[in-house]
């Protein structure tokens, strides 16, 4: 069974988002090019102004990390975002990339704040969304093993010059 979030995983996520929200449109462009950096077949997908996509992106997050403590009053809207993706050509095995982007900007937007600890809740609400939203828009027998890559795949974190790997259960432990 999946590790669920706690209040103070969720308190660590609000109060480090609250932190990004000065540099959001930086964090947007970080995002973005790190996810074109890490899968460049997803670049495509995105037509049009990306700085207007960037803001788009921090307006859901925001929208979904203030939403953590009452999950689901979000998941309805979480569902329609996915399903609407699927029409974009997002496919399920995009969404370990993403989190790896998502995880590899807060990290560096954070800077000295990005502890072990709060990369094992970011790592746990992604994938517990995103876990969601693949069972949603492909069905739910594809949901456990795209977890399972995501979390292989956004598991390795550096923080500082310590490095750690959040497990599988969302914990962290140190590197090899």
């Amino acid at each position: 069974m999946s590790k669920q979030m706690t209040p103070a995983d969720i308190e660590l996520i609000q109060q480090s988002f609250a932190r990004l929200v000065p540099i959001s449109d930086k964090a947007a462009a970080l995002f973005y090019d790190r996810l074109f950096e890490v899968a460049p077949e997803v670049k495509p997908l995105f037509r049009g102004d990306m700085t207007g996509q960037g803001r788009k992106l921090m307006a859901t997050l925001a929208l979904v990390v203030n939403g953590l403590n009452k999950l689901d009053a979000i998941l309805p809207a979480a569902s329609v975002l996915a399903k609407r993706h699927v029409g974009y050509g997002v496919k399920a095995v995009h969404y370990a990339a993403v989190g790896a982007a998502l995880l590899w900007t807060l990290e560096k937007g954070l800077g000295p704040s990005w502890t072990p600890e709060l990369a094992a809740a970011w790592t746990l609400a992604y994938t517990t969304l995103s876990g969601f939203m693949i069972g949603e828009a492909y069905g739910h027998a594809s949901v456990h093993g795209e977890r399972e890559r995501a979390v292989s795949a956004i598991g390795t974190i550096v923080t500082g010059s310590s490095s750690s790997r959040v497990t599988r259960d969302g914990s962290t432990m140190a590197a090899q």
